[in-house]
């Protein structure tokens, strides 16, 4: 219906009306550094998604509350759109920068910057930061000017506690359209009855931390440009680096072992961080999905430290153990720093299989949903396992016995555990079937024979479960156009947990679709 239409358009004004906040915001950055060529570009990209979200907004303030399918709608369009306008401070400043004259101070031109000159190339660095995905079109993040190393850090930093909880904390008003909306973001946790109150404290849980977490990265020997983007990507799970090989360019045993709690941090719920906080630390064990983080991350780091030493990867024990428990951690909260990189840039790439696909699980899985990381989630995980083990006992009692499933301290009776199962195996049937598709095309586009078929799972793996590891895939020269399409998708519906994206696509290419 027409109200339907109009409630859609109105809270994707006020979506891209945050994110145009956020590009004015950043205009500080090339004040401070001296980079006044790109103050025009950073205002120019804010007044675009700006206006057009200031139109919308105001046109249909007056919209009706949203309904849970067209929340959906929101969230999946509103992700899309903020990737889109994300992308013009890439387009714009590498075009300043290509065609200047030398009198306006403008530094010379290089390859990584000229990338994004390409509109696709800079859609993808955009989404892939506010995915916090961490694939990169850059072959060189070190030469790229102040303003694009703070935006593609700060786009993670946004992008991991969400982009919708983000406008709901600024701009959106109490009542049930909010509810509505944050929930189509793949959040349900709530920590106070209000979801204004809880997003706002989300976002003070995530400042505090973000804030420890340079403190904790300049001690252990990182500069302050550095420890300021590596906590912001790092606490957010995003993975960008403002160096040329990630994480390995200090080859610092200190700042590799100092980034694991942070990216931990990152991983686990962030109602669980506030109940921690509040004195209550029996959650690190009660809680199932905090439980298990710890669990899954240290059995997984051990399996990959036990083969990359095994294999004569590396030379002594503490070596495998300091790059296979960077790495797996690394993967499995979804961050996708790198410390396993050589002069190719690619030495993940000629890890054991075993390894790989070890990471490539790890990845698939992620960890607690309610966090920042993608993935199928840890609960979802526990969900199927348990699910599972209650059906195949389920032979050895009596028709008349009266069942609970338990899962996360709750008792479900037979309805309610059959719906908790079942939407857990929807979610992952389909993050497996739209990762078989992007391994397929993939194998596609590529020239056949230069990678391996783990490889390329680890690639695909690691672009929809937004993690950012890579094998030497992604770059702009070496993913042909279709490539790069195909993992727009993937990072987008890895993001938002596939539904919402669904919804949304159908109801745009249903005849009536979002009159419904």
């Amino acid at each position: 219906m027409k109200a339907a239409r109009e409630a859609i358009a109105r809270d994707i004004g006020r979506i891209l009306q945050a994110l145009a906040g956020l590009m004015f915001v950043s205009v500080l950055v090339p004040l401070v550094w001296g980079e006044y060529y790109a103050v025009p570009v950073m205002i120019a990209s804010g007044t675009v998604p700006f206006a057009l979200g200031r139109v919308l907004s105001t046109r249909f303030r007056a919209a009706v509350e949203l309904e849970k399918r067209h929340g959906m709608i929101v969230a999946a369009l509103g992700w899309f759109f903020v990737a889109i306008f994300g992308a013009l401070p890439f387009f714009l400043l590498a075009w300043t920068v290509e065609l200047a004259p030398a009198s306006l101070s403008t530094p010379p031109q290089t390859t990584t910057l000229a990338a994004f000159t390409d509109p696709l190339n800079a859609v993808f660095e955009s989404m892939s930061g506010f995915t916090g995905t961490g694939l990169t079109m850059t072959d060189d993040e070190a030469v790229l000017p102040r303003t694009l190393q703070w935006w593609r850090s700060f786009t993670q930093w946004v992008g991991g506690v969400g982009v919708i909880v983000l406008t709901t904390a600024i701009l959106a008003r109490p009542g049930s359209g909010s509810l509505t909306l944050y929930e189509s973001e793949a959040r349900t946790e709530k920590i106070h009855p209000s979801i204004v109150s809880t997003v706002r404290t989300i976002w003070w849980i995530f400042i505090l931390f973000t804030l420890l977490s340079i403190m904790l990265l300049w001690l252990a020997g990182m500069g302050p440009w550095g420890a300021i983007n590596h906590a912001m990507t790092g606490l957010s799970t995003g993975g960008f680096s403002i160096t040329d090989e990630s994480i390995a360019s200090y080859d610092s045993v200190a700042i590799d072992f100092a980034l694991l709690p942070v990216m931990i941090l990152g991983s686990i719920a962030f109602s669980i961080h506030y109940l921690i906080l509040q004195g209550q630390l029996n959650n690190f064990y009660d809680d199932l999905q905090t439980r298990w983080i710890f669990i899954y991350m240290t059995a997984g780091s051990i399996v990959v430290w036990a083969i990359v030493y095994g294999y004569g990867t590396y030379d002594s024990p503490f070596e495998a153990l300091r790059y296979g428990l960077f790495q797996f951690v690394s993967a499995a909260t979804c961050t996708g720093f790198q410390t396993a990189v050589d002069e190719t840039n690619v030495a993940l790439g000629r890890w054991p299989v075993q390894a790989q696909l070890t990471i490539s699980i790890g990845m698939v899985i992620g960890a607690a949903a309610g966090s920042t990381v993608g993935g199928i989630k840890l609960i979802r995980a526990l969900t199927l396992l348990k699910g599972v083990r209650y059906r195949i006992t389920d032979v050895f009692y009596p028709p008349t016995a009266v069942r609970r499933l338990q899962i996360d301290g709750r008792r479900l009776d037979e309805t309610a555990a059959s719906r908790e199962v079942e939407e857990a195996a929807i979610v992952t049937f389909l993050w497996i079937t739209f990762l078989v598709l992007g391994v397929l095309v993939l194998l596609t586009v590529l020239p056949a024979g230069e990678y391996p078929l783990e490889n390329v799972i680890l690639e695909v793996a690691s672009t929809q479960g937004n993690v950012g590891l890579s094998t030497g895939i992604t770059g702009s020269e070496t993913l042909p156009a279709l490539g790069k399409v195909m993992f727009l998708f993937n990072m987008w519906i890895g993001r938002l947990e596939i539904v919402p994206v669904l919804v949304a696509l159908r109801a745009l290419f249903r005849r009536g679709g979002l009159y419904e």
